[in-house]
């Protein structure tokens, strides 16, 4: 499984709509190939912060299934005006045993 880690600066102002947004994204997301689950949380310290974690079976689910696809286009459409500088990086992260 990979984790897929975004922190998201959004215009102050935006903030309720960009949330409204996401609930229509993550239908999106949610029908990918390779897609586990993803959970969206917001700062509290910085309101208009948040972070995005995203579960996928493999890395190129992420970065060729989804961000390759048409269904990203929409994604796009509907939350990546929202972001404030700095854009959004994304990475990627894979468990450790620790057993």
């Amino acid at each position: 499984m990979i984790l897929e880690v975004a922190i998201l600066n959004v215009i102050p102002e935006l903030a309720d709509k960009f949330e409204r947004n996401f609930k229509i994204a993550s239908g999106i997301i949610s029908k990918m190939k390779g897609y586990i689950s993803h959970e969206l949380q917001k700062c509290i310290e910085e309101e208009s912060k948040y972070i995005l974690l995203v579960r996928w079976e493999t890395l190129e689910d992420h970065t060729e299934g989804f961000r390759g696809s048409k269904e990203y286009l929409e994604w796009k459409a509907l939350l990546h005006h929202f972001y404030n500088n700095p854009f959004p990086v994304v990475e990627h992260y894979r468990g450790i045993d620790l057993g």
